[in-house]
């Protein structure tokens, strides 16, 4: 790769890394309320460094202030162009508006442009000022990542995981970025954390439930897959959680919320999108993996992919891409990101392990489900090697690497760590390999 690329992915492992080993000691015996404050100007000033830097960069990069490729951008940055102005011309009905404008817009990708056309509309479509209102609703994602934390696994866990989620690369990228990924990876950890708050909570009526069922109805009109998945892990947890953590009593009276709220906001036609993302599950995987293969530039490879294999590794996939593959900058800015979780991904598996041996899964059922749920929805979709798709579950991974490193026993596990980090190397030497050779380059 180009000297850039490296710089880029050194300084986000050793930040990671070597902040979080800093942080956690440094603020462990402070207050929770200077805790909190810490936690969220900390993460806000960096997210701002952030998206200053990025802006710069790009512009220079690429003589505009978008990424690599920016295909995906150029289409929110325009429809939300267009929202505004309909804003300012009275025309408040959004969703029609757009659908007048780009009539192949999907429900499932509705509610972006309609949010980013209003902060355009109130910002005068400055792309650097809404990345700054992202840059603020990530550090909040950061509280809210902490409070999670602990509940479930206590204070010392909480802090080592909003500290994680302070530090992860991938919430920086895309705080400086127009894509959508920011906001819905808000929106996901806002709806979890909302619904652990009323599982382990005594309030539950529908105006408990009212503001956590508005969550999914919104996430609906962001992704499908995601939506339909932590409404099934809520269903999950409400049903299956143990008894000393949800009493039954509470299990049916929250079930049967849940059943009529989503009864009454989620329609026909998300229906419809579910039941067919569900029928063309397979299809698309292979259609997508036959395009990859086949394009130019492709890697002839790919068709050898696909659900067999991304599923067993869909806690640490993807790899980073260390080599240089022309048209892919992005993937190349952002490997020492990708690097991090492939290291962290360790301390999850461990997790899961020691819940299956203690028998203490059913106590954090509402997390287990939605990070299983919806990674095994990617493993089967055509995204499986995409790190962007993998980005609402990188919140709940964090959590769950946070209690991995709080109750990892060095003496006895410690080297499996050790040859976890050298089945690590030799998986990315290996796809580096995939990539070139697939391409006639190796």
């Amino acid at each position: 790769m180009d000297l850039v690329w490296w710089v880029f992915g050194i300084t986000a492992v050793v930040a990671f890394f070597r902040g979080a080993e800093n942080l956690t000691r440094k603020w462990a015996e402070i207050p929770e309320k200077i805790f909190v404050k810490k936690l969220f100007r900390t993460a806000l000033i960096i997210r701002i460094v952030v998206v200053v830097f990025l802006y710069f960069f790009y512009s220079f990069m690429t003589g505009i202030p978008f990424e690599f490729d920016a295909a995906d951008v150029r289409f929110y940055h325009s429809i939300a162009e267009f929202g505004a102005q309909c804003i300012w011309d009275g025309k408040f009905d959004l969703t029609t508006q757009i659908w007048s404008q780009d009539p192949g817009i999907a429900f499932s990708d509705m509610g972006y442009p309609i949010w980013l056309s209003t902060v355009y509309a109130l910002t005068g479509k400055s792309i650097f000022l809404s990345r700054i209102i992202k840059a603020i609703f990530s550090a909040w994602m950061v509280v809210l990542v902490y409070r999670l934390a602990q509940r479930n696994f206590g204070d010392q866990v909480g802090r080592m995981a909003g500290i994680f989620a302070l530090l992860m690369p991938n919430f920086l990228y895309y705080a400086a970025s127009t894509l959508k990924e920011s906001d819905m990876i808000f929106l996901t950890v806002l709806f979890v954390e909302r619904a652990d708050y009323l599982l382990r909570g005594r309030d539950f009526s529908f105006k408990a439930i009212l503001p956590i069922m508005l969550i999914a109805g919104t996430l609906f009109m962001f992704r499908t897959a995601l939506a339909a998945s932590i409404i099934f892990a809520l269903f999950t947890a409400v049903f299956l959680t143990s008894k000393k953590v949800l009493k039954m009593e509470k299990k049916i009276v929250l079930g049967i919320w849940v059943f009529v709220t989503l009864f009454f906001f989620i329609g026909g036609t998300v229906a419809t999108e579910i039941e067919e993302l569900w029928a063309a599950r397979t299809d698309n995987q292979e259609r997508m993996l036959e395009f990859r293969a086949t394009r130019e530039g492709g890697n002839k490879f790919a068709t050898y992919a696909g659900a067999a294999i991304f599923a067993p590794m869909i806690f640490v996939i993807p790899f980073p891409t260390i080599i240089n593959i022309m048209g892919q900058e992005n993937q190349q800015l952002i490997h020492g990101a990708n690097y991090v979780k492939n290291i962290m991904a360790f301390f999850v598996i461990y997790v899961f392990f020691h819940f299956i041996k203690t028998g203490k899964w059913r106590d954090h059922l509402l997390l287990s489900a939605a990070t299983m749920g919806y990674l095994m929805v990617i493993a089967f979709s055509s995204f499986a090697q995409s790190e962007r798709f993998h980005l609402p579950a990188l919140p709940f991974l964090l959590i769950f690497a946070a209690y991995g490193v709080s109750i990892f026993d060095r003496k006895k596990h410690g080297r499996f760590f050790n040859g976890w980090l050298l089945f690590i190397f030799v998986v990315i030497v290996a796809w580096s390999w995939f990539k070139l050779a697939g391409r006639g380059l190796a």
